[in-house]
C-alpha cells in the first residue's frame, strides 16, 4: 500500500458510521440496540450528545476544532498565530489525559493533507517521471504531501513556550499508540519535524560544572538515568576538578539539558564504578590525565525518542577535551549491560550444552548437577559476587557475557541497547569487568558485570563499516571468551 492509498483509506475512516479499523459501526439504531465502544471521530463531531466513556462532548470536541484550525488560519499573522496558539497551549495545560487524547485525535485525522490534491499531484508525478516535467511535479507533489497537520504544530513552536509543550505532547503521546494506530499520523509528523529542528546545527554543546545554576544542576540530578545521584556532595564530586559534564542544549529549551555526558579524566581504562563515584577517591590532576571515562550518558526528553543525539555528543566532547588536555590519547566507557541477564535465561540450556566433556564436568561438579544444566547454572549465577575468579560458573558468565556482547544480534544490530548505541557510533567491545557494578541495580541487570567500549577514533569508520556487515568488533581479550563450541 503506498502513502496515498493510505491516506485515502485513513480519510475514508472518518466517514459516519465506519469504526477506526474500517468495518462498519454499530449505531443507536442498530437493532435497537446501544453501539458498542468509541464512535469514530467524525461521527462524534457531528452527534449532539455525549456518550458514556468519551471525555469531550461534541458541542466542547467542536470548539476545540476550531480553535485548532484558527491557529493555521492562512489569512493571519505569525505573531497572531503564536498569541492563539499560546490559548490553546493554555487551555491544553489544563485538560485530563482523555480529554488531551481528543484533541490528538483532531490534530491527527482532521489535518492530514488534501486526499483529491495528493492522488492528482501524485499522477502527475508518475506520468512525469523522465520528463522534462519530471521537477515541476515533484514540487507539485511535495507541497500536496505538506499537511495542515505540520503547519499547525510549526505554529504552535512561534509561541516561547510552544517547544516544551510539543516536546511534552509526543512524551505524552507515545505510549498511547499500540493501543489507537489513528495517533500515529500525529506521532509521526512530530518525530519528522524534531529531526529537523533538532538537528545538530542547532544545538550548543555546554560543559556543566559546579559552578552553573543550581537550577540546572538539579536538572542533572533529576534526569540522571545510569548511576543515581545520591547528594550535593556526589554531583560536586562528579563535576568538579578531574571530572567533567558536558550536554547539548536547544534555544529554545535554553535550561535543559536534552542530553549529558559524565566523563572521569584517568590514568587507565576504569574496570569499576564504585572508585569512579567515590568522593574520597584520590584526584587526578587533569593535565596528566591520560584517559576520559565516558560513564553515564542520559537523555532527559522522552518526547525526542528516536532523535538522535549520543553519537554527535560524544564526537564533540572528545574534541573538546583533545583540544583542553592534549595528553588525553585513550577514549573509552565504563558501560551497563541493562539487557544481560533478562537474555541468559532464553540461553542458558544452549550455553551450557556448547562446553566440552571437561569443563561440562567442572561446571556439574560446581553447581551440583552432573550433567549441568541451565538452571542450576542460572541458580548459582544468583551468587556472583561470592564467585571466586576460578569458579566456573564465573568463567561461564563472563563467556555469555561476551557471547551476548559480540554475537547476539537482531536485524543485524546489537541485541543490547547501550551496546547497540556505542557499536553504532564506530566503538569496539573492549574488556568485561567482574563485580564491576556491585549495586543492586548493577546485579538486577547483568550480575554487576560492566563493559569497556573503546573509542579508537582512527578506526571508527571501520568498525561502523563491520557492523553494517553483521560484524561487531571485539578486542582480542573479549574474541577469547567466546565460546568454541
Amino acid at each position: 500500500m503506498n502513502a496515498g492509498d493510505w491516506i485515502t483509506r485513513g480519510v475514508s475512516l472518518l466517514r459516519p458510521g465506519h469504526a477506526p479499523d474500517g468495518t462498519k459501526a454499530a449505531t443507536d439504531s442498530t437493532r435497537g440496540k446501544r453501539a458498542v465502544g468509541p464512535r469514530p471521530l467524525g461521527e462524534r463531531l457531528e452527534a449532539t450528545l455525549r456518550r458514556p466513556g468519551e471525555a469531550l462532548g461534541p458541542r466542547a470536541l467542536r470548539n476545540a476544532l476550531v480553535e485548532l484550525q484558527s491557529v493555521v488560519d492562512p489569512q493571519i499573522s505569525e505573531v497572531e498565530a503564536g498569541r492563539r496558539a499560546h490559548a490553546v497551549v493554555q487551555w491544553y495545560g489544563a485538560r485530563e489525559l482523555d480529554e488531551r487524547r481528543d484533541i490528538w485525535l483532531l490534530m491527527s485525522e482532521r489535518f492530514a493533507p488534501d486526499v483529491q490534491k495528493l492522488s492528482t499531484a501524485r499522477d502527475r508525478h508518475e506520468a512525469a517521471v523522465g520528463t522534462p516535467d519530471e521537477g515541476q511535479a515533484e514540487i507539485g507533489l511535495r507541497r500536496a504531501l505538506a499537511s495542515p497537520r505540520a503547519r499547525l504544530l510549526q505554529r504552535f513552536a512561534i509561541d516561547p513556550d510552544g517547544m516544551r509543550f510539543l516536546v511534552d505532547l509526543r512524551a505524552e503521546l507515545l505510549p498511547h499508540l499500540k493501543g489507537d494506530r489513528r495517533l500515529l499520523p500525529l506521532e509521526a509528523e512530530l518525530e519528522h519535524l524534531f529531526s529537523t529542528w533538532f538537528d545538530m546545527a542547532f544545538l550548543d554543546l555546554r560543559r556543566i560544572s559546579w559552578d552553573s545554576p543550581a537550577s540546572l544542576i538539579e536538572k542533572l540530578i533529576q534526569y540522571e538515568a545510569v548511576h543515581d545521584i545520591k547528594s550535593w556532595a556526589d554531583v560536586k564530586n562528579r563535576l568538579d576538578s578531574d571530572r567533567r559534564c558536558y550536554g547539548f542544549f536547544h534555544p529554545r529549551l535554553p535550561n535543559t539539558p536534552l542530553i549529558f555526558v559524565e566523563v572521569a579524566l584517568v590514568d587507565h581504562i576504569s574496570e569499576g564504578i564504585v572508585p569512579l563515584l567515590d568522593e574520597a577517591a584520590a584526584v587526578v590532576r587533569p593535565d596528566k590525565a591520560t584517559t576520559a571515562i565516558f560513564y553515564s550518558i542520559s537523555n532527559t526528553q522522552a518526547g525526542l525518542k528516536g532523535v538522535s543525539f549520543g553519537d554527535s555528543l560524544i564526537k564533540r566532547v572528545v574534541e573538546t577535551l583533545q583540544d583542553e588536555l592534549p595528553r588525553l590519547k585513550v577514549f573509552a566507557t565504563l558501560s551497563p549491560i541493562p539487557g544481560f541477564r533478562g537474555w541468559l535465561p532464553k540461553k542458558a540450556d544452549e550455553i551450557v550444552a556448547r562446553l566440552d566433556e571437561k569443563r561440562a564436568a567442572e561446571l556439574g561438579r560446581a553447581v551440583g548437577s552432573l550433567p549441568p544444566t541451565g538452571e542450576r547454572f542460572l541458580a548459582a549465577a544468583d551468587e556472583a559476587l561470592a564467585l571466586d575468579a576460578r569458579s566456573p560458573v564465573r568463567q561461564l558468565l563472563l563467556q555469555a557475557a561476551a557471547e551476548y556482547l559480540g554475537r547476539a544480534t537482531a536485524d543485524g544490530k546489537p541485541v543490547d541497547p547501550v551496546a547497540r548505541f556505542h557499536l553504532g557510533n564506530g566503538a569496539r567491545v573492549e574488556r568485561l569487568n567482574w563485580g564491576g557494578d556491585p549495586s543492586p541495580k548493577g546485579l538486577r541487570q547483568s550480575y554487576g558485570l560492566m563493559v569497556n567500549y573503546l573509542y579508537d577514533l582512527k578506526r571508527l569508520d571501520k568498525h561502523r563499516a563491520w557492523l553494517a556487515q553483521g560484524k561487531v568488533a571485539v578486542s582480542g581479550g573479549i574474541d577469547d571468551l567466546f565460546l568454541k563450541g
